[in-house]
């Protein structure tokens, strides 16, 4: 049986697909992604108009006034020279935008605003034509609209100022023209690559046999723990069709190595299912170093000779607060684990030095990772 003829006899077995599989099975769309397939990042500079009085200060920054008056000249407006202008109603913005894969000239995207100057606010602007290109130089889109500001600010003369959420950051919806297409490499080979969004050879095997299944074997090999080569026709409309029947696949990912994620930051803690602990017993205690200074003034006597000093009076307390200690039985789970530290009431930064000291002493069977 030829290629051709297994892609179309699988179309009569695909209702196998929709059946009821394991709660942790993930269609393959949702866990790759296609080799060629992708977006590209758009940036561009212009000036947003129109604003009440919260544009740039030009003598702060002279590029918003210089590019004010370029676009003048190509309007044919002639500005005497060494004019300086005071421009409180212009911002100098910098517009950025993804185009998406497959996108064609006619079609619209969105676009982000955002200042790069002193303005206090882009609220009630409008972005003037501002061209975005890609990282080759060429421009794939125009942008130009008014903008929709989520934040917006207000100031006293006395200096207070209160701020809600960000006025100098906006959005476009719709606000650039498509002129341009990425080319794609999308038809043309006899095979395409999905590659996994977390690297793992568990799930690179599942994905190969589970397609292997469906269209016969050797369809889908694994080149690694990212990539699958999986046999496609040439023509871009069958492929869309096979893509189509792929991607709705269920598979079962392989689970992720023993990992706990620590952010000091914050003190948010992760700890993996698969996290275990040797059997060991700790305890962990606090320590509490209190200094308090004060000043206190020594006088001679009345008819004493002698001159006031200050004589500094520093007191220190050391407070030592014991915890209990809890001990790991062999194999503990995610549970057990959970259960013990709750027990001790342990806070998060003393729960990162207990796993810390745990790691060093060769009793946790995982890898921390400090973000």
């Amino acid at each position: 049986m030829d290629f051709r003829s297994r892609v179309a006899g699988c179309c009569l077995v695909i209702v196998l697909c929709f059946l009821p599989l394991h709660c942790f099975a993930e269609r393959i769309k949702d866990i790759v992604s296609i080799q060629g397939v992708r977006s590209n990042q758009l940036v561009g500079y212009g000036l947003v108009v129109g604003l009440d009085g919260s544009g740039d200060q030009t003598n702060q920054a002279p590029f918003t006034a210089q590019s004010f008056e370029a676009m003048l000249r190509q309007f044919g407006v002639t500005v005497p020279q060494g004019t300086r202008f005071q421009l409180k109603n212009v911002a100098a913005v910098a517009v950025h935008a993804e185009l998406p894969a497959f996108a064609k000239p006619g079609q619209t995207i969105d676009v982000t605003v955002s200042s790069v100057a002193n303005a206090k606010s882009l609220r009630g602007g409008a972005l003037l034509l501002t061209p975005l290109r890609g990282l080759d130089g060429k421009v794939y889109a125009v942008a130009q609209g008014n903008l929709i500001v989520g934040g917006f600010g207000a100031e006293g003369r006395d200096g207070s100022r209160v701020t809600v959420n960000v006025p100098v950051v906006g959005r476009i919806p719709g606000g650039a023209n498509v002129e341009r297409a990425v080319a794609s490499s999308f038809g043309g080979d006899d095979s395409i690559i999905l590659n996994l969004h977390t690297p793992d050879f568990t799930s690179a095997k599942r994905v190969a046999d589970s397609i292997n299944d469906l269209l016969g074997p050797g369809v889908a090999k694994p080149q690694d723990a990212t990539s699958i080569v999986v046999q496609a026709p040439k023509n871009p409309a069958q492929r869309v069709d096979y893509l189509s029947l792929l991607e709705n696949l269920q598979v079962t990912p392989g689970e992720s190595s023993a990992k706990i994620v620590i952010n000091s930051r914050t003190g948010t803690i992760v700890v993996g299912d698969h996290v275990r602990v040797s059997p060991v017993a700790v305890t962990h205690g606090s320590l509490t170093v209190t200094v308090n200074e004060d000043v206190q003034v020594s006088q001679p006597g009345a008819f004493g000779e002698g001159n006031s000093v200050v004589v500094p009076d520093s007191q220190v307390e050391v407070t030592e607060k014991s915890g209990p200690m809890f001990k790991f039985s062999p194999g503990p789970t995610l549970n057990d684990i959970v259960k013990a530290v709750n027990e001790v009431g342990a806070a998060p930064g003393d729960l990162m030095a207990i796993l810390e000291a745990l790691k060093q002493a060769g009793a946790l069977k995982a890898e921390i990772v400090v973000i």
